[in-house]
């Protein structure tokens, strides 16, 4: 994406006025904003999503399901004291739909099949920018969506892609549309994925109206012998996310960019003043003197979430993305960037205190932004019962052991380099990957069942996390760049980290990987100034079979930045396998 001429911008901002209806009229003004001052905490009790199995059971035998899922413009209390929002949702019903959408459970071994259906009004609820890669409907009417289940091994046809977006009722369909029916094998490892939109240009502000869900593939052969906490109460999902809102209960989007001359509306980050919890802001939950298993996603835009628990209790993390660890590991804090998974138990048996809240410590941006305030530190409330309790759970020496990465067996070294552009005011206007838009022809062509090393260099200030569909990684070493700017310099007029001797520059200080973090990924944080090794994997890693289907087949696979605004605006890449 380069620089617009005068004409196209004009252009671009009649088309935004048009199709929004006038942004004058909408009312997204600063003045609107509630005080979080004025939303009590703690005060509504966490929600347990509702849970959809993904497989039926005929004559005790476990087969494939079809489910309809559709999204619906409907309102959600968020808190006990803020009036209802409008809101976008994901359900089986108008009724029953909700923020954050069902719970999808899958059976490995099992196929599920899920028509997305797409019941959204004409217009969006929240304002957006036509002059980013945009999908904008021939008839200007209706909202593109297009669902991603985001750490799934499956074909291209069923992994989201951007370009494959469709309306209400598939009036409208993007370029690269293929089928109404989408197919999760479910063949691959156990452990948390998740569903989210990913539509072109619209990814952020889809999310941010609430086009999210947790999505559990189990394999009860493999991990029922484990003991872990188990069952509807001690087995929670936690998708924690970030809202503002108007006084009159609407999400609050800035409606004016940080470079309007050139986009009218895209920020380079959104951040809210509220963390909500499964759909409420700052929940609580009752819990008793035990362990709970709780798998926590990052679902924010943009925000970093830095976990402890105030009353000193440790976390007991089992498992990072789509995989288990080979081990439990005792961390204080969890760092979490936007679309990470952590999977983790906590032991209240051991608290000294009858409370504990889950607390946040990352600025915003991250690392370098502003630190937290006394309302976006807090996240939820545990409330602690003073019974004692005999545990029926436990935490095994030993998870789950994959193959360790074999770099010998690289096919391919390649280097990723990160690029953000600005504006004559020092704003940013877009990023790219490779210094390379999304429609440039694809440069990623792995052949499937090898694995690749990719050098992941981030010349920005921002630490981006990188999500990279269909394949999974082990981070083998993150190293700071020295003489930075001189090496930016040279990558920014020639683009090649091998012309630009990167060895000269790639001898800085190692940034040790951290014990919870060291198995199998599909995001991991690229930090500023730094060159990340990863080692990736394009086959199952736990086992060797071959994938059943066609990775060659169109519109293939992508890799992007997983702050939504960033790849929005253009920090994605086409990922096109071969046979």
């Amino acid at each position: 994406m380069m620089m617009m001429t005068m004409e196209k911008i004009v252009l671009f901002h009649l088309l935004y006025l048009a199709y929004l209806g006038g942004v004058a009229e909408a009312t997204w003004a600063e003045d609107r904003l509630i005080k979080v001052s004025q939303l009590e905490m703690f005060v509504d009790e966490l929600p347990d999503m509702p849970k959809i199995l993904g497989f039926d059971v005929v004559n005790g035998v476990s087969v494939s399901k079809s489910l309809q899922i559709g999204m619906y413009s409907k309102k959600w209390k968020f808190h006990r004291d803020l009036p209802p929002t409008r809101v976008f949702a994901y359900g089986t019903s108008f009724n029953t739909a909700t923020v954050p959408g069902p719970t999808i459970e899958a059976l490995y071994g099992v196929d599920t099949y899920v028509t997305w259906q797409n019941q959204l009004p004409s217009k969006h609820i929240l304002p957006w920018d036509p002059t980013i890669p945009t999908a904008i409907p021939a008839t200007k009417k209706g909202v593109p969506t297009v669902v991603h289940l985001h750490g799934g091994i499956d074909e291209p046809q069923s992994d989201g892609n951007a370009n494959s977006w469709f309306t209400r009722g598939f009036r409208e369909r993007g370029p690269t549309w293929t089928r109404k029916k989408y197919h999760y094998h479910n063949i691959q490892q156990p452990g948390n994925l998740w569903y989210h939109d990913h539509a072109m240009g619209l990814t952020r502000v889809n999310l941010l109206a609430g086009l999210i869900g947790a999505y559990i593939i189990r394999h009860p052969d493999v991990e029922s012998p484990l003991g872990l906490p188990h069952g509807k109460e001690f087995d929670r999902p936690l998708i924690v996310f970030d809202r503002s809102f108007q006084t009159d209960g609407s999400i609050y989007m800035n409606s004016t960019g940080n470079n309007p001359s050139i986009h009218p509306q895209w920020q380079p980050e959104y951040f809210g003043d509220a963390i909500i919890v499964n759909g409420k802001a700052w929940p609580r939950l009752t819990v008793r003197r035990r362990k709970y298993r709780f798998r926590i996603i990052n679902a924010s835009n943009a925000r970093f979430f830095k976990f402890f628990l105030t009353n000193g209790l440790r976390f007991i993390h089992i498992g990072s993305d789509s995989s288990y660890n080979k081990r439990p590991v005792i961390t204080k804090e969890i760092l979490l960037a936007p679309s990470e998974i952590a999977d983790v138990i906590v032991d209240f048996s051991q608290s000294k205190s009858d409370s504990a809240v889950l607390a946040n410590g990352a600025a915003y941006p991250y690392p370098t932004g502003d630190p937290v305030d006394k309302f976006n530190d807090k996240v939820m409330k545990f409330i602690i019962k003073r019974q004692r309790e005999v545990e029926t759970s436990r935490i095994p020496r030993s998870l789950i052991k994959y193959p360790p990465p074999d770099v010998s067996s690289a096919a391919a070294v390649r280097y990723i380099a990160m690029y953000e552009y600005t504006s004559p005011t020092d704003e940013p206007t877009h990023l790219f990957l490779n210094a390379k838009s999304y429609e440039a022809p694809a440069t990623e062509t792995p052949k499937a069942g090898t694995s690749e090393i990719w050098n992941v260099i981030n010349l920005t200030e921002d630490n981006h996390p990188l999500h990279i569909h269909l394949g999974l990684f082990v981070v083998l070493e993150q190293r700071e760049l020295v003489d930075v700017e001189k090496f930016k310099d040279c990558m920014l007029k020639i683009n090649d980290a091998v012309k630009c001797q990167i060895s000269k520059y790639a001898r800085g200080n190692i940034t040790a990987v951290p014990a919870h973090e060291q198995g199998w990924k599909n995001v991991f944080k690229m930090s500023p100034g730094t060159v990340t090794k990863i080692l990736l994997r394009f086959a199952y890693i736990h086992s060797n079979a071959s994938y059943p289907f066609d990775v060659s087949a169109e519109p293939g696979y992508v890799y992007h930045c997983h702050i939504l605004d960033h790849e929005d605006n253009a920090m994605m890449r086409p990922l096109k396998l071969i046979r």
